[in-house]
C-alpha cells in the first residue's frame, strides 16, 4: 500500500495553499528523493494559447523553491505537441508559456523545452511493454537526475481523464513518440494542405516518402509499404498536411502511453515525486484552446511517490466530492480504469493507498 499525501482547500491566516504545498513536499520526502546537485526537471503543462485552468504559475515557482532548498537544480520543462498549435515548437512553445505567465523570472528557474527546437531530440528506451519494445523519449527527462512531475486533473479524449500517467506519458514523449502513442494506424498526406516542401522526404529513416507531380504541383505520396509508422513525417510537417490519425483502437492507445510511463521512469527508481492538482477540475485537457466550467469545486492537492496511487486517489476524491463518476459520464465510451490497471499490471505502482491529510 503506497502513501498519498492530501492538502484540502480549506485555508487560514498563515497556512495557506504554498504554505500547504511545502508540508506536502516534507511529507512526501522531497530530501530523500533529490540529492545535491541533483539536475532536476520540474514537468508541467504550460496552458495552450486561449487555456485557463492549468496549474498557475505561483504553484509551479513554490516547487522549484522546495526543489532549490533540498540542494537540487531545477529546471521547468514540459515538450512539444503533436498537433500544429501554440506548443508545437520550442519557439512557439516558449511564447505561449511566456504568455501564460511562465518564464524563468516568474518560475525561478530557467525553461527548457524537452524534445529541443521541433521536437526530434530524444532518446530510445527499451522496455517490455504488451504493444511497445522501444519509446522516444525526449532528451531532457533522461539525462536528469530527478523529476518533480505536477499534473492538473482534467478530462481527456481518449484516456478518459488526464493526470499524473498521462502527464509522464504524452509529457515525456517527443513528437514523434506522441504520433505512435496516438496512432496505430500509418499517417496520410492530405493532398490540399501539402505544398510539396519536401521536408518529410528528408526526414523519412524508411526512404517511404517521395513528391510526385499532381496538377501541376509538387505532392507528397507515402508507400505505405515501406511506411514504418514511426511518425517522424507528421513530426517535421508544421503544415499539417500529414495527419495523426485517432481512429486506432483506445486499448492500445492507452496501453501506450502507460508503456511511455516506463520508459520515462526507467532508471528513476526512487528519483520522482509527484503532485496532482485537483482544482479547476475541467471536462477537457488543458491543450485546448479554452477552459470550460468546473466539474465539482476545487478538492485539493496531492502527493506521492507512486504514480498509480496518486491517480486512483485524485478519482476517488473527484467521484466522492461530485457524488457520481465524472468521466465516465463525460467520456462513456472510454474506459478509463484501463490505464490505471495496466499501469498498476506492469509494476509502476499499486492502486491500493492509504490517503493521510496534512489538515488534521
Amino acid at each position: 500500500m503506497s502513501e498519498v499525501y492530501f492538502a484540502n482547500t480549506k485555508c487560514r491566516p498563515n497556512r495557506g495553499m504554498l504554505h500547504k504545498l511545502s508540508e506536502l513536499c516534507s511529507r512526501v520526502g522531497m530530501r530523500e528523493v533529490i540529492k545535491e546537485r541533483d539536475i532536476v526537471a520540474v514537468k508541467t503543462h504550460f496552458g495552450e494559447a486561449g487555456s485557463t485552468a492549468f496549474v498557475p504559475v505561483m504553484y509551479v515557482r513554490a516547487l522549484v523553491e522546495e526543489v532549490r532548498k533540498v540542494g537540487g537544480r531545477p529546471f521547468v520543462t514540459d515538450s512539444n505537441t503533436l498537433y500544429v498549435g501554440g506548443r508545437a515548437t520550442a519557439i512557439n512553445h516558449l511564447r505561449t508559456a511566456a504568455a501564460n505567465g511562465f518564464t524563468m523570472e516568474t518560475v525561478g528557474a530557467p525553461i527548457i523545452i524537452a524534445d529541443g527546437l521541433k521536437g526530434h531530440d530524444f532518446e530510445e528506451v527499451e522496455i517490455e511493454g504488451e504493444v511497445l519494445k522501444k519509446v522516444k523519449i525526449a532528451s531532457a527527462f533522461v539525462q536528469s537526475d530527478a523529476y518533480v512531475v505536477i499534473s492538473h486533473l482534467t478530462g481527456h479524449e481518449f484516456m478518459g481523464f488526464g493526470c499524473a500517467i498521462k502527464n509522464v506519458g504524452m509529457g515525456m514523449g517527443s513528437r514523434g513518440g506522441k504520433q505512435q502513442m496516438h496512432s496505430d494506424i500509418k499517417p496520410a498526406v492530405n493532398r490540399d494542405r501539402c505544398t510539396g516542401c519536401g521536408e518529410c522526404v528528408k526526414w523519412c529513416p524508411a526512404g517511404a516518402i517521395s513528391l510526385l507531380d499532381r496538377e501541376k504541383r509538387k505532392v507528397a505520396r507515402i508507400d505505405r509499404e515501406l511506411c514504418l509508422g514511426c511518425g517522424e513525417c507528421t513530426v517535421m510537417c508544421f503544415r499539417g498536411a500529414i495527419q495523426a490519425r485517432l481512429t486506432g483502437v483506445l486499448e492500445n492507445s492507452q496501453k501506450k502511453v502507460v508503456e511511455y510511463v516506463m520508459g520515462a521512469l526507467k532508471e528513476k527508481e526512487n528519483k520522482v515525486v509527484f503532485f496532482n492538482f485537483l482544482i479547476n477540475i475541467t471536462p477537457d485537457c488543458d491543450c485546448w484552446n479554452y477552459s470550460d466550467a468546473r466539474v465539482v469545486e476545487d478538492i485539493g492537492i496531492l502527493a506521492s511517490r507512486d504514480i498509480v496511487a496518486i491517480d486512483q486517489a485524485s478519482l476517488d476524491l473527484l467521484n466522492e466530492r461530485a457524488g457520481r463518476d465524472v468521466y465516465r459520464e463525460l467520456y462513456p465510451n472510454v474506459d478509463y480504469v484501463r490505464q490505471i490497471e495496466y499501469a498498476e499490471r506492469m509494476g509502476l505502482g499499486t492502486r491500493e493507498y492509504q490517503l493521510i491529510s496534512v489538515d488534521d
